[in-house]
């Protein structure tokens, strides 16, 4: 049996309040064979003989009510304890007729005998405590009032119990008496019982107003508990803390926020209480419901500097409301915050921030916290799991949106109008039109209700597909739920546009004038283009006059005669001569108004960024042929983007005709360049480049940094470490993009004492320094062997305050691993993970490569299965550095099932997953070993590579093993480029063999290939003497 010696807790519950218990065994003898124990003395004796003391007999009572309670109730009945007590604890405990119970036994009787007059007829309490009379004190009457459970029985009892002799008016017992009745919803009773207790000259206190103040927040009688709120203030009493969070709490669930606030201002400013943690989550959340950030933002400093920590709800609240009003940063703070104090996310608090980046197109650090999500357990509903197949149609992973979208569906999740919009709109940007209509179409068989925003997907598509029949049909269904929306009037304008449907278009836009439809600029453009195909003039000039007394801002672009508009469509006026010359004459005529030429090169320009190549062109022609020069803007804008489109050609010519025409800038030279890179002709960009140099032409920091790029990329490093010297010496205005360009160019090169000298002159210009600039200095040092250096470049990115990545984290692992460092790996690799940067593949076959240079296997095999456990899927390089992992550290075996396990896993192995071992096992001596892994691993159709050739030539050939060493010549010779090694080991082992003619042929093989022959080789080397 077990001993406890917690002390006796009078307060305790029923079953934590039993003094003395004991095993059911130790009492299954009979009454006069029971061994007793003194808990006093600890002496052992027999009751044999004689009666058995008091305290026996209640221990002896207690235990049997014990079995009779535990029984039936199997394994999981909870086994009683000891409670050891001294002599006078035991003594009062026996004297005080409690049996172990909080009060005494008339007082339970006396509790049992008022809630049974709850079935008999009312008035009968008088009769049910007749015999109590005179034996209950006031606290223990107050106790018996406060056990009742119904209003009734506790209103009869406090009627009796004001004729008993030892009464006296306490607010206390009124206070009981209030918590009854506010409990049981009797708001009246609990009102004149107040009034009753004024009226005996009881003073209320804090707790006795806080008691009806909750009593009328539970029945929601919020007009009545404020007005006896302000009552309780003009009587200076101050509910306490728990009476306010119950108003504030009721306030908050009817929606009552404006109240909930004013009620906090009073409390914190008047009252002067001081609020717990659940007065803070309560405030907070209101303010966050009538979107006062700033008021909860100060709440929440409040509750901090209280040393409170906020709960989930709070914080996502926050968030919430910070990413409505824009204050993404803000909302990220408060997640990194939250964070620290170990809180994890709820969904909504995901939902929010996931909402956060896809804003802000921080696509990395969404997915990252769907890692975070899944590391926590928080299963994703339906609405994180359709922000994710939108970001993963905004970055073209369809395929992920799509089975995302499916995963949702079988879940049985999906259920959500957004939802199916989502993966429409992937489609749409896609350009799979079709299953975008397909997945709305579902939505409408299941049942879910759609709305504005299913039909103005619907339409978009239906435009797209210029179905023109089902526009109009979704269109005509759209203005049921008001006037569409501006966008909706434009892509249906745009449709008739495109088909010709003019007359239809100009129909719509009546209706829109009509309806009074404020026009944006999008659609301003549209109406305009209609009008002038229509013959509008009057009505374009009239919108347009209109737009700027609504004080609608307009680009330049857009603010030109309504004529020009015409251009939008010069496709179609290419083959009309009419047309071209309209167009020439309205060029004229906008030539001639101020700002007229640079209005035209902002269009020409715009229709250059959208693709529209073709107008832009035709534009820049008709300028050209005006006499008007078109600007250099303008001209390298439509350049680059036929570099960008691989159109190299029309390129040329335009960059010819440009030059030929006027004297060209800078920014086309740059343009030209950036082309030509783009195209890979870049022996043709350097001289561009160069000739733009002798012109004096200004030259783009982002065009030195493409053009550099492409010259390492193609081995010109001489012509790249010419631009370089020539920036230099031009002084030239360089960026942080340029110069690590540099850094990385000498590096490719080899140029290791030149990467550092351009890092000392960047930190001299006043250069700021990017993590990318650190990385690649890490780089530098780590490729130069100073690793220590290395060490300080990563400690610098840190000190600055950059935001650490994997890449950074991934390149001081590989560099220690190949310094034979793996301790300090190790340590790096664990902070990596404590800073919240989950590992990717590569930093995990960089760890596992540290541990295996030292044959460190153990900790390769358990950085092998995180790997695996994060859901990465090993590579062939994983594999390669576990089985060099197990090479080295003598597990031959495993590193044999590492190779079938590639095998299994489809991961085809290479010569060199194989080399680890046979060299392995070449070194320890067991050649047959080695011989049978290269059988093995010509089975599975893997050539030995040159490396393994020449050694196990060697061995052959030291060994004395002729036989083999001509087979391996023989099976190899094929495949492998002529070596001067082993075409000389060939020779020696013919010729010790024998097979003279077969030596001689080896030897015409070694004179044709000019290889080099080895006279110094010998058989058998390494043989023994016999």
């Amino acid at each position: 049996m077990a001993m406890a010696s917690a002390p006796h807790t009078p307060l305790a519950a029923r079953s934590a309040a039993v003094s003395v218990t004991c095993s059911s065994r130790e009492y299954e003898e009979d009454d006069d064979h029971a061994v007793s124990w003194s808990l006093s003395s600890g002496t052992r004796s027999s009751p044999r003989g004689r009666r058995l003391p008091p305290y026996r007999r209640l221990l002896h009572d207690e235990a049997r009510r014990l079995r009779g309670e535990r029984r039936g109730q199997g394994a999981g009945a909870e086994t009683p304890r000891w409670v050891r007590r001294t002599e006078g604890q035991m003594a009062r405990y026996i004297e005080d007729d409690r049996a172990g119970h909080v009060h005494g036994r008339h007082v339970v009787a006396a509790v049992r005998a008022a809630r049974a007059t709850a079935s008999r007829p009312p008035g009968s309490m008088r009769e049910a405590m007749a015999s109590f009379v005179s034996k209950l004190t006031f606290r223990e009457m107050c106790v018996v009032l406060r056990e009742q459970r119904g209003w009734r029985q506790a209103q009869e009892f406090f009627s009796w119990m004001k004729l008993q002799l030892c009464y006296e008016p306490s607010v206390v017992a009124y206070t009981i008496l209030l918590r009854v009745y506010g409990q049981t919803g009797r708001i009246e009773l609990a009102e004149e019982t107040f009034l009753e207790m004024l009226e005996a000259g009881v003073e209320p206190d804090a707790v006795a107003c806080g008691t009806l103040l909750c009593s009328y927040a539970r029945r929601g009688r919020h007009g009545d508990m404020m007005l006896f709120y302000a009552a309780t203030r003009k009587r200076g009493v101050v509910p306490p803390v728990p009476a306010f969070n119950f108003m504030l709490s009721t306030l908050q669930k009817h929606r009552l926020h404006g109240k909930v606030i004013h009620l906090w201002n009073q409390m914190v400013e008047e009252a002067n209480v001081v609020p717990n943690q659940f007065t803070y989550t309560v405030v907070i959340g209101s303010f966050v419901k009538e979107g006062l950030l700033e008021e909860a933002m100060d709440v929440l400093g409040k509750m901090k500097r209280s040393r409170i920590v906020p709960e989930e709800a709070t914080y996502s609240g926050l968030i919430s409301l910070s990413a409505r009003q824009g204050r993404g940063e803000q909302a990220l703070r408060l997640y990194e915050e939250m964070r620290d104090h170990g809180i994890v996310p709820s969904n909504y608090t995901c939902a929010s921030l996931l909402a956060i980046y896809d804003k802000n197109e921080d696509y990395s650090k969404a997915l990252s916290l769907f890692s975070e999500m899944e590391r926590s357990r928080i299963v994703p509903d339906e609405v994180i799991y359709g922000i994710l197949v939108r970001i993963y149609g905004k970055i073209g992973l369809y395929e992920d949106a799509q089975r995302t979208f499916e995963e949702i569906d079988r879940a049985g999740m999906l259920s959500d109008e957004q939802t199916y919009v989502a993966m429409a709109q992937v489609h749409m940007n896609a350009g799979n039109y079709d299953r975008a209509l397909l997945v709305l179409d579902s939505m409408r068989s299941r049942s879910v209700k759609p709305s504005p925003f299913s039909y103005n997907a619907l339409l978009r598509c239906h435009v797209a597909k210029e179905d023109i029949a089902a526009a109009e049909d979704t269109f005509r269904v759209l203005t049921k739920y008001g006037l569409p929306d501006v966008f909706c009037c434009n892509d249906l304008l745009r449709l008739y546009v495109k088909l010709g449907q003019l007359d239809k278009a100009s129909a719509l836009i009546l209706e829109m004038t009509k309806e009074d439809v404020q026009l944006d600029e999008g659609l301003c453009m549209t109406v305009m283009e209609i009008c002038c195909k229509s013959g509008m003039t009057a009505d374009a000039d009239k919108i347009l006059k209109e737009m700027h007394n609504d004080g609608v801002t307009m680009k330049s672009s857009t603010m030109v005669s309504p004529m020009k508009t015409s251009t939008m469509v010069s496709p179609k006026m290419l083959d009309c001569r009419t047309d071209s010359s309209a167009l020439s004459m309205t060029l004229k005529s906008l030539l001639d108004k101020p700002g007229g030429s640079s209005i035209a090169c902002q269009l020409i320009r715009k229709f250059a960024r959208e693709g529209s190549t073709e107008e832009a062109k035709f534009l820049h022609e008709q300028l050209t042929e005006l006499g008007v020069k078109p600007e250099d803007s303008a001209t390298a804008t439509l350049i680059v983007q036929y570099g960008q489109k691989q159109k190299l050609r029309k390129a040329q010519l335009l960059f010819e005709s440009a030059s030929t025409s006027f004297p060209v800038g800078g920014p086309v030279y740059n343009a030209m360049v950036d082309a030509l890179c783009k195209c890979s002709k870049t022996d043709e960009a350097y001289h561009l480049f160069m000739e733009m140099v002798d012109r004096s032409h200004s030259r783009d920091a982002v065009t030195i940094s493409i053009l550099v790029t492409h010259l390492t990329k193609h081995g010109k490093f001489q012509e790249a470490e010419n631009i370089i010297h020539g920036c230099f010496a031009g002084e030239v205005e360089l960026d942080t993009v340029v110069y690590n360009t540099f850094i990385k160019s000498m590096v490719e090169s080899g140029k290791l004492y030149s990467a550092v000298g351009i890092y000392d002159r960047m930190i001299a210009s006043g250069v700021p320094r990017s993590l990318q600039t650190f990385n690649i200095m890490i780089s530098v040092y780590g490729l130069g062997g100073k690793l220590d250096k290395a060490t300080e470049m990563f400690t610098a990115a840190q000190e600055l305050g950059l935001p650490m990545d994997e890449k950074i984290y991934t390149n001081m692992l590989n560099f220690y691993g190949k310094a034979g460092r793996h301790q300090e790996a190790s340590l790096l690799f664990s902070r990596m993970k404590e800073h919240g940067i989950m590992p990717g593949k590569i930093s995990f076959n960089s760890m596992i490569n540290a541990y295996a240079a030292f044959g460190l296997h153990h900790e390769a095999e358990v950085t092998f299965q995180e790997m695996r456990s994060c859901g990465h899927v090993p590579d062939s390089l994983t594999c390669l550095a576990l089985i060099r992992a197990y090479s080295q550290g003598g597990c031959y075996s495993k590193a044999e099932e590492a190779i079938q396990m590639m095998l299994s896993s489809n991961i085809t192995p290479s010569s060199l997953h194989f080399n680890h071992l046979i060299f392995t096992f070449l070194k320890e001596g067991q050649i047959d070993e080695a011989q049978r892994i290269c059988n093995q691993m010509h089975d599975i159709g893997v050539a030995a590579d040159l490396a393994c050739c020449r050694t196990m030539m060697r061995v052959y050939l030291e060994h004395g093993r002729v036989d083999e060493g001509i087979s391996l010549f023989e099976t190899t010779c094929g495949s492998l480029k002529p070596d001067s090694f082993i075409l000389s080991a060939a020779f020696h082992l013919y010729e010790h063999s024998g097979r003279e003619s077969e030596a001689g042929d080896v030897l015409d093989a070694i004179s044709l290939h000019g290889a080099s022959f080895l006279r110094n080789l010998k058989v058998g080397s390494k043989l023994r003497p016999t």
